[in-house]
């Protein structure tokens, strides 16, 4: 018996150890904010869907906005007013096409808006799915108006055909970089360089294998380079992995990356990367079996810093249902170049079994090195160019794009994990503190229409506030951040929503603010309320990283309410909590209040059963929340409760309206009623309306069937 329960013992060791107060399990918001349409700006046309694509102008004050068979431009500072829109729709008779190769014409057949890009004319570069035959054109905005140029180009390479795809493209030098498939069964998928050399990947589930594209993302790694190196462009991504030994599909995440000075090689990898490798990118979230999967990323840059310091930003999702946990994690741009330009090779290796085993690759690896840029030392061997490179390289990277090194993030940890929410997007800030610190203030966009803001504190994950930012409970399908402005802007199926990243005016109380722990806000002594830090800083109080509410003056006592009940009756006292981090503490008469069967003490009040003369009293509510620096309690509410006894004095009883129906009239009114209900049954039954209750013979001749 002892050794059984030794046994259970150890093995619920590990659940307990998770199950902390700062485990991701019980991480939770502080503050929901339900959907409130005053607090945000919001655009949607009847009868328009799919508002997935955006193109921040803020050269022009606008925020282009790409749906399904339109293209709007609407103002940046508040996009509910449109400046302008283009009709962008798929003729008849390539809706006939779509539907004859098996599509649905009204969700497959239509031009959905899934490119938009500035050209370095000022111009705009704007593809749709165009009834699964992509099309690409120009478009300009003059005069207030939007115009497309009608110079249709073939989107095959840069555009999806499928809608509901996953793809990715940027615009470098008037070059369009795009990650999609190549033909309309989605077989073929490709990152691929659009310019006068087309350059694309190649054809192998060692390079691509059932992907799903994320991101692209342009590096500058040619400035202040000593080596002479080139430009990057970096691709975020799912796929079936090829190097897991199981019976079982295993997807993995991958970066990818390429140099933009790639022009192919000149016999091996024929307008084809030489440049293209690729790793594993590792979120670990506790002892997940299965990788998590990405879903979004975003590029911070630190425009007074050297690139080596930007960082990416990426969410991840369970590819198994039976977790409910999303992560966010970190990942030093410098870790990522380190592996692909120092790190070992993966080898295919063909075993008894008939299939293909990867291992890492100790032998010995060419010069110049597979899959490197041409740098200064290229140059000097005489390789100016990717063409110039010798066969032996270019075989080997066209065998081996697989880095044997995983991409691991910063800590070796994901900066912030949540239970029972699904992360779709995220974008990220970086704000200063009242302390002089600079903090990156994560949002991100969930399936549920939510966007989650968070911050991590030195390794402790804290969720300031989850806001529904769209009525219905739908994906948010992009998020952008406009530096101009300082707003976010969210796109899903029905519409765009502008919102603030900062929401102090959410607070009422200076506990409240600094609880919040929200480097945006601090708590303004002079004018009694919480205010943007960007505002001022002098004379905030704010403390973020512990929360230390007792730099707050003494508050304020809260109004009494005056309440009262009859005897054996019930009685609710409502107390809202500022943060769903608090708990309620109740008080009588100033002693604390003792749960009983007749006193139950809800999350949002106090509800007392079958009330006695001994329940009159001062009740107070004390809101109570914890933060790293202590424990801090306010006042919520409070009542003065009275019992009136039911058979008590006159005087006690509320007496009864002077100008209302007495209680006599009342027993005439329903007296009236009850006749007139009798007369109407009895005329129903001398008309034959309702039938008796009974049959009644009255001669033999009456007997029978008729």
């Amino acid at each position: 018996m002892h050794q059984q329960f030794l046994l259970c013992a150890l093995w619920l060791l590990p659940l307990v150890l998770t199950m902390d107060s700062s485990s991701p399990l019980e991480l939770v918001p502080r503050r929901f904010v339900p959907y409130n349409s005053e607090d945000s700006h919001m655009f949607h046309e009847e009868g328009v869907f799919n508002y997935s694509t955006m193109l921040l102008r803020e050269d022009l004050d606008l925020l282009v906005v790409g749906a399904r068979g339109v293209i709007y431009a609407l103002d940046l500072k508040d996009i509910s007013k449109k400046r302008a829109s283009v009709n962008w729709e798929v003729t008849r008779d390539k809706k006939d096409q779509c539907v004859s190769k098996g599509k649905n014409l009204e969700t497959d057949c239509n031009n959905y808006i899934r490119i938009l890009h500035k050209l370095e004319d000022n111009r705009m570069y704007v593809c749709g799915t165009y009834a699964y035959d992509p099309e690409c054109d120009y478009m300009s905005y003059a005069n207030g108006e939007l115009i497309l140029e009608k110079k249709a180009e073939e989107g095959k390479g840069k555009c999806p055909f499928d809608p509901f795809q996953r793809y990715a493209s940027i615009m470098v030098e008037d070059h369009i970089y795009s990650a999609t498939v190549m033909n309309f069964l989605g077989s073929d998928p490709v990152l691929m360089r659009s310019s006068d050399s087309v350059i694309r990947t190649e054809f192998k589930r060692s390079w691509l294998n059932e992907p799903n594209f994320v991101s692209l993302a342009q590096m500058p790694e040619s400035d202040k380079s000593d080596e002479g190196d080139d430009d990057k462009v970096y691709l975020f991504f799912s796929e079936t992995a090829v190097e897991y030994d199981s019976y079982t599909k295993t997807v993995v995440s991958r970066v990818a990356r390429v140099c933009k000075g790639d022009l192919g090689g000149l016999r091996i990898l024929q307008k084809k990367w030489t440049s293209f490798l690729k790793a594993r990118l590792d979120c670990p979230v506790l002892d997940s079996a299965f990788p998590y999967i990405i879903q979004d990323t975003y590029r911070w840059c630190d425009p007074q810093e050297h690139w080596k310091k930007c960082l990416f930003f990426a969410v991840f999702t369970p590819q198994s249902d039976t977790s409910e946990l999303s992560a966010v994690c970190a990942y030093r741009v410098s870790d990522i170049s380190r592996v692909f330009a120092e790190g070992k090779y993966k080898n295919p290796v063909h075993v008894e079994t008939s299939y293909v085993k990867w291992v890492m690759y100790s032998g010995e690896v060419p010069s110049p090195r597979p899959g490197a840029c041409i740098d200064d030392e290229a140059r000097k061997a005489g390789f100016t160019q990717t063409l110039d490179l010798p066969d032996r390289t270019l075989q080997f990277v066209k065998d081996k794009p697989l880095m044997d090194q995983a991409i691991e993030p910063i800590s070796n940890e994901p900066l912030l994990v949540q239970k029972g929410v699904k992360y779709s997007r995220i974008i990220v800030d970086q704000v200063q503190a009242v302390n002089g610190k600079k903090y990156h203030v994560m949002f991100i966009g969930t399936e549920e229409g939510t966007i989650v803001k968070a911050v991590n504190y030195n390794g402790e994950m804290f969720i300031i506030e989850e806001v529904q930012v769209f009525k219905a409970r739908e994906q948010i399908k992009i998020l952008k951040f406009s530096n101009i402005t300082r707003l976010i802007y969210a796109g899903s199926d029905s519409g765009v929503v502008q919102v603030s990243p900062s929401s102090c005016g959410r607070t009422l109380s200076c506990m409240d603010c600094v609880l919040a722990r929200d480097p945006y806000c601090g708590w303004d002594q002079a004018a009694g309320r919480c205010t943007d830090v960007s505002a001022t800083k002098k004379g905030l109080i704010q403390s973020v990283e512990e929360g230390k509410a007792s730099l707050c003056p003494k508050a304020k006592p809260v109004s009494v309410v005056d309440k009262s009940v009859w005897s054996s009756g019930n009685l609710k006292l409502s107390c809202l909590l500022p943060s769903k981090l608090a708990t309620t503490r109740w008080e009588r008469d100033k002693s604390p209040l003792i749960p009983s069967p007749r006193h139950q003490q809800l999350r949002d009040g106090l509800l007392i059963l079958n009330a006695t003369h001994s329940d009159a009293g001062r009740y107070r509510c004390l809101a109570v929340e914890s933060s790293k620096a202590g424990e801090y309690i306010a006042p919520a509410a409070e009542y003065d409760v009275s019992v009136i006894e039911a058979a008590g004095d006159r005087a006690s009883v509320p007496q009864s309206q002077k100008d209302g129906p007495t209680v006599a009239g009342l027993h005439a009114v329903i007296g009236l009623l009850t006749v007139c209900l009798l007369v109407l049954l009895a005329w129903n039954f001398y008309k034959g309306h309702i039938p008796l209750p009974c049959k009644c013979k009255n001669n033999k001749h009456d007997e029978g069937p008729i």
